[in-house]
């Protein structure tokens, strides 16, 4: 992964508008859905969570308008970049699966490789950024990597989950937050 690649975002939309949605949707070809807020809920009596999924133009109601959305261009991807930033220290983690249409890995973890890689420096500077700009000390950083080694910018989730990934890959972020918590600051 040391190699330079491109970074990109892809088109992104947040709205309750059923026309936009279906503008944005006509546009940009094949789009996914994101809830805004992840949590549990209650279906049939079982527990239940909300997940990335494709959605097409014509599944894009008039039920939109009941609240926010977020709807962003699906990307081919051939697998995830998770780079976790606790303080200083930056861990970065390819993540494939063995479906290789899995739109979501979170889905089946019991089909997932891990292995630590070296962040391109532009992807670094990039997150570093980020961090700064929005005045953060602990990041998730979520990327695809398409089959030309392309990185595309999915989102930060400053209170992303990463236990697992120390627990598959040896990396020392649990060193790395009780340091960042002893400092107190980066």
């Amino acid at each position: 992964m040391a190699a330079s690649v491109g970074l990109t975002v892809p088109p992104t939309l947040i709205t309750n508008d059923p026309r936009e949605a279906r503008e944005f949707a006509k546009g940009v070809g094949r789009i996914i859905y994101k809830p805004l807020y992840i949590g549990l809920h209650d279906l049939d009596g079982k527990p239940a969570s909300i997940w990335v999924r494709e959605v097409d133009a014509e599944d894009l109601d008039d039920s939109i308008a009941g609240t926010m959305h977020l709807f962003q261009a699906r990307c081919d991807k051939v697998a995830d970049l998770r780079v976790t930033v606790i303080g200083d220290k930056m861990f970065c983690v390819k993540i494939k699966t063995a479906d290789a249409n899995l739109l979501d890995w979170r889905y089946d973890y019991d089909q997932l490789s891990y292995s630590v890689v070296e962040p391109p420096a532009e992807l670094v500077d990039a997150i570093q950024a980020y961090l700064r700009r929005f005045d953060l000390v602990f990041g998730c950083f979520d990327f695809a990597v398409t089959r030309h080694g392309a990185l595309v910018f999915l989102e930060c989730n400053p209170n992303g989950q990463w236990g697992w990934l120390e627990e598959a890959t040896g990396l020392p972020m649990t060193t790395a937050l009780a340091d960042l918590l002893e400092k107190g600051t980066r």
